[in-house]
């Protein structure tokens, strides 16, 4: 992106983040979610060992529906307002995506963090390798951010977006959540683990952001 573009994008995002911390629905709707989850899940294994794999699966599990519950209204309120072509006729485009993908990834960054040490405290875990456990959480997070930004803006306009959104998403980001599982099963445990996971993460994030930045000049 050019200058102009990297200026019109921290626009996008200040200006998002100022809505949200003015309105706080999406990030209070993905918050309450999650805790929601976490807490239900905790008191159905009523404190039983969980083995370190579907422990992990269970956190990237939150993660996402916690995330649909928020990134589905990326564009809601510029469409609720009729100002989505304005934004788009004054806007790069590519500006609009990667501001909405930063503020995106802020967001889930900090649900990340507000529901971690709630998880780690109720199902009795602890972090082995946080180097790893970070890395896998920001690589799986871009990932998440890039496809849900995109997802958001082609289901904008649909009436049952809702329902929509998720079903939508969870095939793109799949391949992001197979590695991230194994991954933080190994910083949960401490054991080895496979640096292709890794790269396999950091590929596909690569395309899905590729993928996003093409896609979203030909959207409507």
């Amino acid at each position: 992106m050019k200058l102009s573009s990297f200026l019109q994008a921290a626009a996008i995002f200040r200006k998002d983040f100022l809505v949200g911390l003015r309105r706080r629905a999406a990030f209070a709707a993905m918050a309450m979610f999650a805790l929601t989850t976490i807490a239900s899940l905790s008191l159905a294994l009523g404190g039983a060992f969980v083995e370190p794999k579907l422990l992990a699966a269970l956190l990237w599990v939150v993660i996402f529906f916690a995330a649909s519950a928020g990134i589905s209204g990326t564009f809601e309120d510029e469409a609720a307002a009729g100002t989505l072509s304005t934004l788009k006729l004054y806007a790069a485009r590519q500006a609009i995506l990667f501001g909405k993908m930063f503020f995106t990834l802020a967001s889930l960054g900090a649900l990340t963090i507000f529901l971690l040490p709630v998880f780690l405290i109720l199902f009795d875990a602890e972090i082995a390798r946080l180097g790893i456990f970070s890395a896998t959480v920001l690589l799986g997070l871009v990932g998440i951010s890039a496809a849900g930004t995109l997802t958001a803006a082609l289901t904008v306009s649909a009436s049952a977006k809702g329902g929509l959104f998720p079903i939508l998403l969870f095939p793109v980001t799949l391949p992001i959540f197979l590695p991230a599982i194994s991954l933080t099963e190994a910083a949960f445990t401490g054991a080895e683990f496979s640096a292709e996971f890794l790269a396999a993460m950091i590929f596909y994030d690569a395309i899905l952001v590729t993928a996003a930045s093409i896609l979203f000049d030909f959207l409507d």
